[in-house]
C-alpha cells in the first residue's frame, strides 16, 4: 500500500494537469484522489508504514484504540483542522474581496491606472503585487490582483500572462516577508528566523526571483491591452455613491491589513481575523443599504455575494491538501527528506543543494509539510543561512507550477488557468527566476 499511495499520487496528479484534454474537472480529481489516498492508507499493514512508531506512540497512553482509531480520531482529524483554517480563510478573502468588487471599490485603483501598454502595466503589477504580498499574505494579495486585473483587462489569454505573473510576484513577496507566507511564518514562530534578519538577507534574492521573469516577459510582449466594457447595467441599477464605494474599499482593506495584526497580537489563527473583518464589513453593508428597495438590498447584500465564490477552487484545495497530508502521516515526504540528507556533499553546498530541491519539489507537493519535515531533522541555531535560504525557495519554488502553491491554486480555479498552458508559458520563466534568485543568494552570502 506504501508504494500504491504514491503511484495513485502520481495518477491523480496527472489527470489535474491534464484535465482540459481529459474534460474532468480538477476539483472532482483532487476530492477522489484525497479520499483513495487516505483510504489506502487504512487498509494497508500498519507496522509496514513509517508512521507505525507514531501509533506505537499512541497505543502506549491508549491501549484499547486500534490502527484506524488513530489514523481518523488523530491524524485525519488533525490535518483536516488544519486544511480547514486555509479554506476558512480563503473563504473570507474571497467574500471580502467580491464584496469591494460589487460595491465597485476597485475604481479607486482601477481609474488611477491609466496606461494600456502591456510591458508598462506587467512592471506595474509586479511591483503593487510584490509589495502587497510582503504586507498581507501571498494568498490574499493574489486574490485581490485577480480581482483588479478584471478591471484592466479584457481579453483572457492576455490576462492569464498577467495572473501568471501575480502567482510569481506573490509568492516572491511573501518569501521575504516573516508574515508573508505560510512557511515563513512556520520558521518564524519556530524560532529559526528573525523579521529583521529574514528581510536584510532574502529581500534581495526575492527581487531578482521576480524582475527576471518580468524583464523577458516585458521584452516579448508588445501592443496595449482592452479594457473590458463597463458593466453600465450594474452602475446604473444601483447607482453606488462615491462615499458608499470608498467606505466599502477601505473597510475591506482594512480588514485585509489587519489579519497579520490580530495575529501577532493575539496569536489566534489568521482565519479568525479574516472571518472577523468579514463580520464587521457585513454588517456595516447591511446598515448601509437597509432604506433600498427589497430586490436591491438582496443583490447587494453579502447572502447574494456568497453565491458568486468560487467554490470548485476551495474543494480543490481541500482534495489536494488532504492527498498531500495523507503522504506526510504515512512517511513518504518524511523518507524524501531524509534521503536528501544522505547526498555526499560538504557544508555548504549540500545544504544550498538540498534547500535548492526542496524549492524545486514545493512545486510538486505543498511546501508545509517539506519545510516542517526540514525544522524536525536538522538543528541550525536561529538566523542560520540555511533557513534564510529555506523560507526563499520554499516560497518562491512553488511557482514553478500552477498548483504548487496556494496562491497558484487560487488565480488557477478563478481565471481557469489550463495547467498545461502555465506549464508551457509561465513555468519556465518561474524557473529562470528562482534559479537567478538562488544565485543572488548563495553569492550574497559567498561576499558578505
Amino acid at each position: 500500500m506504501f508504494t500504491l499511495m504514491i503511484v495513485v499520487f502520481i495518477i491523480g496528479y496527472a489527470c489535474i494537469a491534464l484535465e482540459h484534454p481529459l474534460r474532468i474537472n480538477k476539483s472532482a480529481t483532487a476530492l477522489l484522489l484525497g479520499v483513495i489516498v487516505w483510504t489506502l492508507f487504512a487498509m494497508g499493514d500498519p507496522s509496514s508504514f513509517p508512521a507505525y512508531a507514531n501509533y506505537q506512540d499512541y497505543l502506549l497512553q491508549h491501549p484499547d484504540e486500534t490502527f484506524i482509531s488513530w489514523l481518523t480520531h488523530v491524524s485525519l482529524i488533525e490535518h483536516l483542522g488544519e486544511v480547514a483554517e486555509i479554506l476558512f480563510f480563503l473563504m473570507g478573502a474571497m467574500t471580502i474581496v467580491e464584496i469591494v468588487d460589487v460595491h465597485e471599490g476597485f475604481r479607486i485603483i482601477t481609474d488611477k491606472i491609466n496606461t494600456t501598454k502591456k510591458s508598462s502595466l506587467l512592471w506595474l503589477i509586479s511591483f503593487i503585487t510584490f509589495l502587497m504580498s510582503a504586507a498581507l499574505d501571498n494568498l490574499t494579495t493574489s486574490i485581490v490582483m485577480i480581482a483588479l486585473l478584471r478591471k484592466l483587462i479584457g481579453g483572457q489569454k492576455d490576462r492569464w500572462f498577467f495572473a501568471g505573473i501575480v502567482i510569481l510576484a506573490a509568492n516572491a513577496g511573501g518569501a521575504w516577508s516573516p508574515i508573508g507566507d505560510v512557511t515563513t511564518i512556520m520558521l518564524w514562530i519556530g524560532g529559526k528566523i528573525s523579521a529583521t534578519h529574514i528581510i536584510a538577507t532574502t529581500i534581495l534574492a526575492s527581487i531578482v526571483s521576480i524582475a527576471v521573469p518580468v524583464l523577458i516577459l516585458s521584452l516579448r510582449m508588445k501592443g496595449h491591452i482592452d479594457r473590458p466594457e463597463t458593466n453600465t447595467e450594474n452602475t446604473y441599477r444601483f447607482t453606488i455613491t462615491k462615499k458608499e464605494r470608498n467606505l466599502v474599499f477601505f473597510l475591506g482593506v482594512g480588514a485585509l491589513l489587519s489579519v497579520p495584526v490580530f495575529k501577532t497580537i493575539t496569536h489566534l489563527p489568521p482565519y479568525l481575523g479574516m472571518l472577523g473583518g468579514l463580520g464587521i464589513l457585513w454588517i456595516v453593508t447591511g446598515f448601509m443599504h437597509k432604506r433600498r428597495s427589497e430586490s436591491d438590498y438582496n443583490r447587494l447584500s453579502v447572502n447574494n455575494i456568497l453565491s458568486r465564490i468560487d467554490t470548485p477552487s476551495i474543494l480543490f484545495f481541500l482534495g489536494i491538501l488532504m492527498a498531500v497530508n495523507a503522504l506526510q502521516t504515512c512517511g513518504q515526504l518524511g523518507m524524501l527528506s531524509a534521503s536528501l540528507d544522505k547526498i555526499p556533499m560538504n557544508e555548504p553546498g549540500k545544504y544550498y543543494f538540498i534547500t535548492v530541491v526542496i524549492g524545486i519539489l514545493s512545486s510538486i507537493v505543498d511546501n508545509v509539510p517539506l519545510v516542517a519535515g526540514a525544522m524536525g531533522m536538522y538543528n541550525f541555531p536561529i538566523d542560520h543561512y540555511f533557513w534564510e535560504f529555506l523560507a526563499y525557495a520554499a516560497g518562491t519554488g512553488g511557482s514553478i507550477l500552477i498548483i504548487g502553491s496556494a496562491a497558484g491554486v487560487a488565480v488557477m480555479g478563478m481565471e481557469k488557468i489550463d495547467f498545461i498552458w502555465y506549464l508551457k508559458k509561465i513555468s519556465w520563466l518561474a524557473l529562470t527566476g528562482y534559479l537567478a534568485g538562488a544565485a543572488v543568494y548563495i553569492l550574497q552570502q559567498n561576499l558578505f
